[in-house]
């Protein structure tokens, strides 16, 4: 283990304009998301609504209010998936790499660090789109990500958290592919059978 550095943070950078580093698992999820909401969603919600207002007047209506409001929900959700989508920038961490770049923490990369108590961690760099912290995947920006880049193994950093500054021991670095959890349609759709069996004089509709 390397003893001598300790790498100090440094000052913030401005990062790209718009640039979403992504990885390829967190790319499909959100396409998948986005034709889903799209193809599938945003239509059911609209037969939905278009049903809601034959109904009587849409002041007193539930269904019609309940369909309006989910529109917009589905429309800045897909506006905001379009863009993240569009400024994807695709690292795959298992793709080769020189020995140079395979020894420092960037984008992409797993790292094993010891804490201030000796406790041994394991945490994978990902997108903002793919924190799961239930997997140990944190965002490049995160200050636990923003502490580990560009530290290599036997470094020494200060990781600085809401609750004060800590030091961290970076202790392996590697890179392998990192399994994303993939998109699952919601259990209460609009656009799944159960969706629109709420009414039972509501129109049916095939998946």
């Amino acid at each position: 283990m390397r003893t001598a550095f300790t790498r100090q943070p440094q000052p913030d950078k401005p990062e790209s304009p718009g640039k979403n580093y992504i990885t390829p698992g967190g790319l499909k999820r959100l396409t998948d998301e986005y034709h889903f909401l799209v193809t599938r969603e945003r239509p059911a919600v609209t037969e939905m609504v278009s049903w809601a207002a034959a109904n009587g007047d849409r002041s007193d209506n539930a269904d019609y209010k309940y369909g309006k409001r989910r529109l917009r929900q589905i429309d800045g959700r897909i506006r905001f998936l379009r863009k993240r989508i569009e400024a994807a920038e695709v690292v795959d961490p298992g793709a080769p790499r020189s020995e140079r770049a395979s020894a420092r923490v960037f984008f992409g990369a797993t790292v094993r660090y010891a804490d201030a108590k000796g406790a041994e961690h394991v945490v994978s760099i990902v997108g903002s789109d793919e924190v799961d912290l239930h997997r140990n995947h944190i965002s490049w920006l995160s200050p636990l990500g923003h502490a580990l880049l560009k530290s290599a193994e036997g470094d020494r950093v200060e990781l600085m958290a809401p609750g004060g500054t800590t030091d961290l021991i970076v202790l392996e670095v590697r890179y392998e592919s990192i399994a994303v959890e993939p998109f699952s349609e919601p259990p209460f759709a609009e656009s799944s059978s159960k969706g629109f069996s709420r009414n039972s004089d509501r129109p049916g509709r095939s998946s």
